[in-house]
C-alpha cells in the first residue's frame, strides 16, 4: 500500500523518511521540500524535522531494540512498517512524549501502510516498550566488546567506529558519536556586497528571524529557530544572505580572496563558496565555477542570480588529464568530492551509505583532482584543497602524495588566514565535539619559492 499524503508531522516525517532510504536521497532536501508543500504549523514542522533527523540518526540504535522485539528478522519486514516502527520506538526512547500518542500513531501508520494485522503487531511491540523502558533494553557488554558497546550505544557503524578509534583513539571516541546525533547549526553568510553583518541581523530580527553572531566567520549569523523562516524573508529574496555552514565560509577565508582575482573553484555545486569568492574579487575579479553535471551549474547559476554577484559556471570533469587546464588562475579552490563523514550532524543518512571501500576509491579521485588542479594556477598562485570529513585517507594522505607526486609546491601557513583555535599542524580541522563545527581539513598550498600570501 501507498502512504497516504501527510496530514501531520508524524506522517510527514514517515513519507521523507520512506524516500530518502527509497531514492538514497538526502534528507534536508526531501525534508524541505514535504515541509514547504505540507505547509504544517511551526511546532508540527519542528516535530517533523526532530522525527525525521532523530531516527537517521540513531536507526542502528533502534533497529537492534527492534531486533529484540520483532520475531522475524527486520529485513524481511515491509520497509514502510520497520520506518514507521523505527518513528514509535525513537519517541518512546528519546523524545518527551505521552506514550499513549506515540503508539497510537505510530499503529495509525502502519495500518495505513501494510493493514490491520501489521498494526496489531506494531501495537504489541510498542506496549512492551513502554512497560519495560529504555533501562531494561539490553545493549552490548562494554567489557566483553567495547567497540561494538559504543557503535549500538551511540548508533554508527562498527567499521566507522573501527577507523575513528585508530584514527582518534578511544578517549575521544564517545565523545565525537555522541556530537554526531546532535543537530547542527544552521548559519548565514551575509552578502557583504548589499549589507553587513551587523544591520543582517537586525533586518532578521524584524521580520521575525533572530539570530546571533557566528563564533569563528566573520560573516556569519546561526539562526535561532526553524531556518524555513529565512526563505520567506525579503532579505533572503533580496539576496543580503545565504546559507552556508560556518566551517565552510572558513574554507572561502582560508583561500583569502583579493580584489581583481582570478579563481577557479572546482567541483563547485551548488555554489556557496563560488559566490562567497565573487562577492570578495568585485567587478574587477573573475570567478570560474566548474561541476560535473549541468544542474550543478545551473544551480551555481541561479545562486549567483539571486545574489547579484558574477560567476561563470561551467560543466567540467575536474579529475580527467584529457584537457589540461591554463596557467592563468590566482588562486583554486578544491572542495573534493569527499565521504561527508565530517557532517554527519546535518546528514546523519551518510553513516548508513558509506563504507571503507568508498574512502579509498573517494581518496584517490581527490588526489587525480587535486594534480590537475595545480595546473591551473600561475606563478604566484594558491591552492586550497578542502574536505568535509577527518578520514586520515582523504586528509593528509592526500596532501603527502601531492606533495610526493607533484614537484615545486609546498605548504603554506594557515594562521594568518584563519583563527588559530581551528588549526592544528598546519591545517584547518575542525570536529563537532570540540569546535561545533562539522569535521572539515583544508589546507593552503603554494608553489615552492613564491612569496607568502599574508
Amino acid at each position: 500500500r501507498r502512504v497516504a499524503p501527510p496530514r501531520d508531522a508524524r506522517g510527514l516525517a514517515l513519507a521523507v523518511l520512506r524516500r530518502v532510504r527509497a531514492e538514497s536521497a538526502f534528507a534536508d532536501v526531501v525534508l524541505a521540500h514535504a515541509l514547504q508543500s505540507a505547509q504544517l504549523s511551526a511546532t508540527d514542522a519542528a516535530l517533523a524535522t526532530q522525527l525525521v533527523y532523530g531516527v537517521l540518526a540513531w536507526q542502528g540504535r533502534l533497529d537492534h531494540h527492534l531486533t529484540q522485539l520483532v520475531r522475524i528478522p527486520l529485513d524481511r519486514l515491509d520497509a514502510g512498517v520497520r520506518e514507521a516502527l523505527q518513528l514509535g520506538v525513537f519517541q518512546l526512547l528519546f523524545l518527551r512524549v505521552p506514550a499513549y500518542a506515540a503508539v497510537d500513531t505510530t499503529v495509525a501508520l502502519v495500518r495505513e501502510v501494510a493493514g490491520g494485522g501489521a498494526a496489531g503487531m506494531a501495537n504489541a511491540i510498542l506496549r512492551r516498550i513502554t512497560r519495560a523502558g529504555q533501562g531494561d533494553l539490553p545493549l552490548p557488554s562494554p567489557t566483553r566488546d567495547p567497540l561494538a558497546r559504543l557503535a549500538v550505544e551511540w548508533s554508527h557503524p562498527r567499521w566507522l567506529v573501527e577507523r575513528w578509534a585508530s584514527e582518534f583513539g578511544a578517549d575521544a571516541l564517545p565523545a565525537l558519536l555522541a556530537a554526531h546525533n546532535q543537530p547542527g547549526e544552521v548559519t548565514l553568510r551575509a552578502n557583504l556586497r548589499r549589507t553587513d553583518r551587523d544591520a543582517l541581523a537586525r533586518t532578521l530580527a524584524a521580520a521575525g528571524v533572530p539570530t546571533r553572531t557566528a563564533r569563528f566567520a566573520p560573516a556569519g549569523l546561526v539562526v535561532d529557530g526553524p531556518a524555513a523562516r529565512v526563505r520567506q524573508t525579503a532579505a533572503f529574496r533580496d539576496g543580503a544572505c545565504s546559507f552556508q555552514g560556518e566551517v565552510s565560509q572558513l574554507v572561502v577565508a582560508l583561500l583569502d580572496p583579493q580584489p581583481g582575482d582570478r579563481v577557479l573553484d572546482l567541483c563547485a555545486a551548488p555554489g556557496g563558496k563560488a559566490t562567497a569568492i565573487a562577492e570578495q574579487v568585485g567587478a574587477t575579479g573573475h570567478v570560474v565555477a566548474s561541476d560535473l553535471r549541468l544542474t550543478g551549474a545551473r544551480r551555481i547559476r541561479a545562486a549567483a542570480a539571486r545574489l547579484g554577484v558574477a560567476v561563470d559556471p561551467v560543466v567540467l570533469d575536474a579529475a580527467t588529464t584529457a584537457s589540461p587546464l591554463a596557467p592563468v588562475f590566482d588562486r583554486v579552490l578544491v572542495d573534493a568530492p569527499c565521504s561527508g563523514l565530517g557532517t554527519l550532524r546535518r546528514h546523519p543518512e551518510v553513516r548508513w551509505r558509506r563504507t571503507a571501500a568508498d574512502v579509498a576509491t573517494l581518496a584517490r579521485l581527490q588526489l587525480a583532482i587535486l594534480q590537475r588542479a595545480a595546473g591551473g594556477l600561475n606563478a604566484n598562485g594558491t591552492l586550497v584543497y578542502a574536505v568535509c570529513t577527518r578520514t586520515h585517507d582523504e586528509t593528509d594522505a592526500v596532501i603527502a602524495a601531492f606533495l610526493d607526486t607533484t614537484p615545486g609546491f609546498a605548504l603554506d601557513d594557515p594562521t594568518p588566514h584563519v583563527p588559530d583555535a581551528v588549526v592544528r599542524d598546519g591545517a584547518l580541522r575542525t570536529m563537532p565535539f570540540s569546535h561545533d563545527l562539522d569535521g572539515f581539513f583544508a589546507v593552503r598550498l603554494r608553489r615552492a619559492g613564491a612569496p607568502q600570501d599574508h
